[in-house]
């Protein structure tokens, strides 16, 4: 058999069917006669956790920015007296969601270590731009850098980790990936709730540069990953598919300012809306007939989405994406709105979320190392996020917060599983081969979520507090109803009766509005995964891309040179 080194980018029908033909039909155990001899698990030297430390605090100040920029947002909206709070959080979205297929390019072109380098010291610039921000227009321009930069780590720390040991291993150091979601996502509220006040709130971005800088400066060091074969830097640029990532890459950008601007500052009918819309769409479809008609190096190869179960994975993995940012942005306002939390009290309130979150994942990625399967997993995280969301729709102004921290940790938990084992489906039938696009795309698709997420759950609240608010205290935001959601929200505890218990009610409605379309989307996740089969976790490593020192000397380079792509026949 040939190694994985001779395989093409984009290898032949053969290479996908071996896995599909490995299907169990009604389990997903995978007898050990099914896979390779050698041992899917090595030690590991001290540079492999060196590096898998700097990975870690890489992902660790991406995901601790964005869940402490989400508790403090009013404060900052406030401060720099303007409503635009959908664009602060929207335009980081935009940017590093419309980039992130072509970091798998470009890491596949230039290599992984300066990607995952040049993200982090985007992600530095950003903050550094947001922190001074004398307005609003720069503090939107520095997310952007950062957007960039946070996409690019969290594509490119998957990568490298894909690099450093196979699927069947991967479950335990997602799980630990997990850890870093559980701690990053419980301290980031308290973090931005603690600095949400006026000034103070710049430290939120500060803070980001000095961990970044270790990150990087780790990785730098100890990072030793093969270079691609030497070629000239104009070969590089050709094969980045600049067509294909132009066109995606417009097409994110079109249809995400059409949703950020949709029924929030221009109607739905609109122009301003139709024509990105329309733009975005028509792009998409070129950028589909262009990548699987004429591209020579596809940014996206089909292949990747030609199998039912890698397509079941990236819808999950949508749709957990969408239902995890709603509650990250929309459960604060929540509690500042409908029961007085200052920022930093609404930021311990998330912490059931949070670490439910962190918790499960770890526990999945642990039992999916250690059971191989990942469908058990997955059916029951559906379940119990629909449970969850079902009863967060429940809650009124006046419910008791303990039962609504009891109802998110059960979404938590159920959210928590599917970002740990949602990926498995997604690789499971391709060849390591295509790991990078694979994963480029998986985190596209997660990102690209979290702006439908955050752009039309702040659609639907808005259409409800239209409705539903008092007129005298509609009238107290700046630009009228267009962002109320935020601007009024500090102003909610001093309100006299009974416009008080009238804007707190308004809010909760508008909140069980956007959790019962939550639990629509979570609907659309349970019937993705009734598509998934039940395939073997392959062993073998991207020979092109191994890790030199990761394992003892004659380890590594014996299973990442040697390893065959295993054909299982049933």
């Amino acid at each position: 058999m040939s190694t994985i080194a001779e395989k093409s980018a984009q290898p032949p029908s053969s290479d996908i069917s071996r896995v599909s033909a490995a299907s169990r039909e009604d389990d997903d155990h995978v007898p050990p006669a099914a896979l390779p001899e050698a041992s899917a698990s090595t030690p590991k030297t001290a540079r492999f956790w060196i590096v898998l430390t700097g990975l870690v605090v890489a992902l660790f100040v991406a995901v601790l920015e964005g869940y402490a920029v989400s508790t403090a947002l009013p404060v900052m909206v406030n401060d720099l007296h303007t409503d635009q709070f959908i664009w602060v959080a929207s335009t980081y979205a935009i940017v590093g969601t419309s980039l992130l297929p072509l970091v798998g390019g470009l890491t596949e072109a230039f290599g992984r270590k300066p990607v995952i380098l040049g993200a982090l010291l985007l992600f530095m610039a950003g903050a550094a731009v947001c922190g001074s921000a004398p307005n609003i227009s720069v503090l939107i321009a520095g997310r952007a850098l950062h957007g960039a930069g946070a996409g690019g780590i969290l594509s490119c720390t998957q990568i490298v980790l894909s690099d450093l040991v196979t699927l069947q291993e991967r479950g335990t150091y997602n799980g630990l990936f997990g850890l870093v979601w559980a701690i990053g996502g419980g301290l980031g509220p308290l973090v931005g709730g603690a600095l949400a006040k006026p000034t103070l709130w710049r430290w939120i971005f500060y803070l980001n540069i000095p961990i970044a800088g270790l990150a990087a400066l780790v990785l730098l060091v100890f990072l030793d990953l093969p270079r691609p074969s030497s070629r000239s830097a104009l070969d590089c640029l050709k094969s980045l598919d600049v067509i294909g990532n132009t066109l995606i890459i417009g097409a994110s950008c079109a249809i995400a300012i059409a949703i950020t601007w949709a029924g929030v500052q221009f109607p739905w009918s609109s122009a301003q809306v139709l024509a990105p819309l329309i733009i975005g769409g028509v792009s998409l479809v070129l950028w589909f007939v262009y990548e699987t008609r004429l591209a020579t190096h596809p940014a996206v190869p089909m292949v990747i989405l030609s199998n039912r179960t890698s397509l079941s994975g990236f819808v999950q993995i949508f749709v957990a994406a969408f239902i995890n940012i709603t509650l990250v942005y929309y459960l604060p306002v929540y509690y500042q709105a409908c029961k007085d939390a200052s920022p930093i009290a609404s930021g311990v309130d998330l912490l059931g979320l949070c670490f439910a979150t962190g918790g499960f994942a770890i526990l999945t990625g642990v039992s999916v190392a250690a059971l191989k399967r990942y469908r058990p997993q997955l059916w029951a995280s559906w379940a119990l996020i629909m449970l969850g969301l079902g009863l967060l729709s429940s809650l009124t102004a006046d419910s008791p917060r303990g039962a609504s921290i009891g109802y998110q940790v059960l979404v938590g938990v159920g959210v928590g599983m599917v970002y740990s084992g949602g990926y498995f489906p997604v690789l499971a039938p391709l060849p390591a081969t295509l790991n990078a696009p694979a994963l480029a795309f998986y985190v596209f698709v997660r990102s690209f979520a979290q702006i439908w997420g955050i752009t039309v759950s702040g659609v639907l609240l808005q259409n409800t507090l239209a409705a539903r608010l008092p007129p005298s205290v509609a009238a107290l935001a700046p630009s009228g109803l267009a962002n109320a959601a935020y601007t009024v929200v500090p102003l909610v505890s001093k309100l006299p009766q009974p416009e008080r218990d009238e804007t707190r009610a308004a809010f909760a409605a508008g909140l069980a509005d956007v959790w019962r379309v939550a639990l629509g989307a979570a609907a659309v996740g349970l019937l993705a995964s009734v598509l998934m089969e039940g395939l073997p976790l392959h062993t073998e490593r991207d020979a092109r891309w191994a890790a030199r020192g990761a394992e003892p000397k004659g380890l590594g380079e014996e299973k990442a040179g040697d390893a065959e792509v295993q054909v299982v026949d049933t």
